[in-house]
């Protein structure tokens, strides 16, 4: 594709004095990099995320290696602190939580029937922000060493005194950055569900996967700004020696411990529960049954969701809190699952007396149901105090979070990418291949971490470079080594799958699996307006009833008239520099603040400012559909090019 090539519809509002220009390039890299468009922008958000999902994939087998037989030295001790924390950041912050948001960028509007996010250019910043820090990040491998502190980056282990080179620097700027684009889009989603609903879509007609996006945006909401507190900290302590974390000046580092997993047990959630809602979309597609208990699931979501700032000391029963809080948190861990169960036993009433299709993402789907459920069982095992003073900081914890958040979350992810690759491309993935790679998969990933159970629970201590000989460790490492290079061949057939799918797949056609919701009425790829005219919903299962329009109690459904709705057409919203120069900005404004040169942090933090208030006079652009206009083939495929 030619870069630069123009061609999209006139802009409209266009300012005469703009610092730059609103871009119409319709193909090539800068049309991706002006794009306000919401699935274009999920789609980078995917692409980056399966990157980085790749790197610390590198980085796990790296670890594994590492770790395959007793007194290793293929790794120095230096460099596997850095490669389990890179590995534990990567996964996270980087690629399993952007994959949910991905998902929601994309389909989010698509399932409630609007023609974008309510706020698109500030969704484009929220994703250039994300791959600004999460590039920051990475060059620390190049600039001095990676963070080695862990995942969780506890003090006073990251004080200057005790860790005086740059990988801590990183981690917390990196982070900080990151965070305000997940924040911003967050608020983003919350707003766009909230208003820009189609009309006859109340909330208890929402599709399962947008509702529990709504949920997690407002865990980010709530949730992030702690952990930005005390990012903000450490950072004011390494920078201008602050004495927040310093034992020395009276500081209580458990602080950190506290503000961290205030955070973190809702990030959990924040990761999972957008993995909920994909269940709850592929398992009533593949059953040819409406999701049971639509009610009682949102309920549960939103209960889980509560709750999840209720149980974040579990993860600190053994820094001496005292019996009473031990037993209240204790308490509110083991109540937390019964929500959790409660959607199990929903997704098995789906299931039951369904007209079951074992397509590949039905297989992960059931895979990922038995896994998470193994998951949540260790959970509620490590919710008793007694036993987590034994298997803390095991590899009992290892195994039992991974069980969750890869078992739970990825494997719902992937479930959800081979239901909506049709959606997003137009093409089918070969099933064949897909089938082929699930056996691979997840037998794999079991092999991995169910034997960590046993090893954690023989007293494998958690973010050791190697372990001795002769106390029966070496059996369930070699075991999960194995694992990691056979599932590492199972990640390389889902890549070679995608790019199979993506050059040379068969036409998906717009509904291949006859599913439920909205996107699915529309053309696969949707057009860069998403709906031809504006849908109207008269039932939860909007794009069922719209196909098959006899209810189950045998009375037609009403049909619905989009007319009087689309009265002078439709909006779209143009492209735009600003959000792409604002978040770039941000890169220099890091360095700067990593290598103490106020300089370069200011001149950045001008050109942020500058951008915003050009972003904020730029105009409203973008172009105007008239209703069921039926564009030719070079205007209909983006903002801009392709959608």
């Amino acid at each position: 594709m030619a870069i630069g090539k123009l061609g999209a519809p006139p802009v409209v509002g266009q300012p005469p004095n703009t610092l730059l220009t609103r871009p119409t390039w319709t193909e090539g890299l800068f049309s991706w990099l002006t794009t306000v468009d919401h699935k274009r922008l999920g789609i980078l958000y995917l692409v980056t995320s399966f990157i980085f999902f790749g790197l610390g994939s590198i980085e796990a087998l790296l670890i594994r290696l590492q770790l395959a037989i007793p007194d290793n030295t293929l790794l120095s001790p230096d460099f596997y602190n850095q490669m389990f924390t890179m590995h534990g950041v990567t996964m996270v912050f980087l690629a399993i939580m952007p994959m949910g948001i991905g998902l929601a960028n994309y389909f989010v509007p698509l399932q409630i029937g609007a023609r974008d996010l309510a706020f698109p250019r500030l969704n484009a910043f929220g994703y250039w922000v994300y791959f600004v820090g999460g590039l920051f990040i990475y060059t620390s491998l190049f600039l001095g060493g990676a963070p080695d502190v862990g995942w969780v980056a506890y003090a006073p282990l990251t004080s200057l005194s005790n860790n005086p080179g740059l990988g801590t620097d990183f981690y917390m700027i990196g982070l900080f950055v990151s965070g305000i684009g997940t924040l911003v889009t967050a608020m983003n989603l919350i707003v766009t569900v909230i208003n820009m609903r189609a009309p006859g879509m109340t909330m208890m007609r929402v599709p399962m996967f947008t509702w529990m996006m709504l949920i997690t945006s407002f865990l980010i909401i709530f949730a992030f700004p702690p952990l930005t507190v005390a990012l903000f900290q450490v950072m004011m302590d390494r920078t201008f020696d602050t004495l927040f974390y310093v034992p020395a000046a009276g500081a209580m580092p458990i602080l950190w411990q506290h503000l961290f997993w205030i955070f973190g047990h809702p990030e959990v959630y924040i990761i999972i529960l957008p993995a909920f809602g994909v269940i709850s979309e592929v398992i009533p597609t593949f059953s040819r049954k409406p999701l049971f208990g639509y009610p009682v699931i949102i309920l549960s979501g939103i209960f889980i969701g509560f709750m999840g700032f209720a149980v974040w000391t579990h993860h600190m029963f053994t820094t001496g809190l005292g019996p009473v809080v031990n037993t209240a948190f204790a308490l509110t861990s083991m109540v937390i699952g019964i929500p959790t169960g409660i959607k199990v036993f929903n997704w098995l009433g789906t299931i039951w007396g369904g007209k079951v299709r074992l397509t590949t993402s039905m297989l992960y789907a059931i895979a990922f149901l038995v896994t998470f459920t193994v998951g949540g069982i260790t959970g509620i095992m490590l919710a008793v105090p007694p036993f987590t003073a034994q298997a803390h900081d095991t590899y009992f914890v290892v195994a039992h979070f991974h069980f969750v958040m890869g078992g739970g979350a990825l494997l719902a992810f992937i479930s959800g990418l081979y239901y909506w690759f049709p959606k997003i491309t137009g093409k089918l993935l070969d099933e064949r291949l897909g089938k082929l790679t699930f056996w691979i998969m997840v037998p794999s990933f079991w092999l991995i971490f169910f034997p960590q159970h046993f090893a954690g629970l023989m007293g494998m201590p958690r973010r050791t470079q190697t372990f001795v000989p002769g106390i029966g460790l070496e059996i369930w490492n070699l075991l999960s080594t194995v694992g990691a290079l056979i599932m590492g061949v199972g990640l390389i057939l889902f890549v070679l799958n995608i790019i199979l799918g993506f050059v040379r797949g068969k036409p998906a056609g717009n509904d291949p699996w006859d599913a439920r919701t909205l996107e699915w009425s529309t053309t696969s790829p949707p057009p860069y307006y998403d709906f031809d005219r504006q849908p109207v919903v008269n039932d939860r299962d909007a794009h069922w009833v719209q196909k098959y329009p006899e209810s189950v109690h045998g009375e037609r459904v009403p049909e619905s008239a989009s007319e009087p709705y689309d009265r002078g057409g439709a909006h779209i919203p143009g492209q735009s520099w600003y959000p792409f120069v604002a978040a770039l900005a941000l890169l220099p404004f890091s360095y700067g603040w990593l290598y103490d040169n106020m300089w370069v942090v200011g001149i950045s933090m001008l050109v942020v400012t500058v951008a915003t208030y050009a972003w904020a006079l730029e105009g409203v652009g973008g172009k105007h559909i008239p209703v069921g206009d039926a564009l030719d083939a070079d205007t209909e495929r983006g903002e801009g090019g392709r959608s």
